[in-house]
């Protein structure tokens, strides 16, 4: 949506408060944003659930099918935590206070398949900026046969999403290590997001190469290198795909497609006419604040409303400035979206879905 801005003429004295008390509890307690040593080991440990696993394929002979897709499933969880606990903090550039560091741990996600330069602009510029708001926010742009906003068109397809939503989820990722990369790319071009015609071709041929880089250890190696039937590796590599795309989608569209949560949408002057601050506030919901064994696992994702309030602060702090965001915005009477459990979420998601079935255009929760 070109040329969409937020308001500017004034910060709410909420956004004023927020950002100092925030910025407050930092230096008294003599504190780095950024990541620490307990990150790095979660880091290590993401990447050895991920990569060894597949190790193990290649070259521990195993000759049973419930070990090949045992060993998948769990390299598609550690997909996840790379995915969740690992890059995502690297792109937003919180993982690290060195930037060369953000860039290697950033490169995690060309490791699964992905590629970085698409999911910077995809999830940094365009769902970052412009959450919830239709036609400017990827993450709720979806194919005909979904609608995650009131502001899209609805058809006959929509009332059965909530049935089959889930199935789609599950493609997520299978969808990124295939064609989403390129189809995004050449759309980023035409936005102008690509600074020309040399970059696009570059990022391009990048992704090809990094392509090439991940089939060939997650699925070449182990098709040659075990006595498997290729259809049985393929099947248990989709499968280990279908697993890390369930949980990555439901662990970020639970925070925004949400019965409680807004779908603003611009006055005639292009305005989204709250601040920043404001906006994400409405527009995002956290899920099973107390569980730290579960935030830990997916990056402390969560606590979304501290990370789209604060991206540039690491995961590994949101439960500690979410007392005080939650306290300020009290103070405020501004609402602070929360699901006690992840289940709650989903299933408040799962109304939330059938409802975007039924509403006709333009009307909002």
């Amino acid at each position: 949506m070109k040329n969409l801005r937020f308001s500017t003429s004034k910060s709410s004295d909420f956004s004023v408060t927020i950002k100092k008390r925030v910025n407050e509890y930092f230096k008294n307690n003599n504190k780095s944003k950024y990541g620490n040593a307990s990150l790095i080991l979660k880091s290590i440990f993401m990447l050895t659930l991920f990569f060894g696993p597949l190790v193990m394929i290649i070259f521990a002979h195993i000759t049973s099918p419930w070990q090949l897709f045992l060993l998948y499933i769990i390299s598609g969880i550690g997909m996840a935590g790379i995915g969740m606990g690992i890059m995502h903090d690297a792109i937003h550039g919180s993982f690290s206070k060195n930037k060369t560091t953000n860039w290697l741990a950033g490169k995690t996600l060309n490791l699964v398949g992905a590629y970085d330069t698409v999911w910077r602009l995809q999830h940094n510029v365009l769902h970052h900026t412009y959450t919830n708001i239709d036609g400017a926010d990827e993450d709720i742009k979806t194919p005909f046969f979904l609608r995650f906003s009131p502001h899209v068109k609805k058809n006959a397809l929509h009332k059965f999403q909530h049935f089959y939503t889930w199935f789609f989820y599950g493609l997520t990722t299978i969808s990124w290590i295939t064609t989403k990369d390129f189809m995004s790319l050449k759309k980023y071009f035409k936005m102008g997001l690509i600074k020309d015609r040399k970059e696009y071709r570059t990022e391009f041929f990048k992704i090809i190469l990094w392509k090439i880089v991940y089939f060939s250890y997650a699925l070449i190696l182990p098709i040659l290198m075990t006595s498997f039937p290729v259809w049985m590796v393929i099947v248990a590599f989709l499968t280990m795909h279908f697993i890390t795309g369930l949980s990555i989608s439901l662990v970020f569209q639970t925070a925004h497609v949400m019965p409680e949560t807004q779908f603003p949408l611009p006055n005639e002057n292009n305005c989204i006419e709250n601040d920043r601050i404001i906006h994400q506030m409405a527009t995002t919901s956290n899920f099973s604040p107390r569980s730290r064994v579960f935030s830990w696992f997916i990056g402390g994702l969560n606590h979304q409303v501290e990370h789209h309030l604060f991206p540039n602060i690491c995961h590994i702090h949101y439960r500690k400035i979410s007392k005080i965001i939650k306290q300020t915005a009290e103070e405020y009477n501004i609402p602070y979206l929360y699901k006690k459990t992840f289940v709650g979420a989903i299933w408040s998601h799962l109304k939330m879905l059938r409802y975007l079935g039924k509403v006709e255009l333009g009307v909002s929760t």
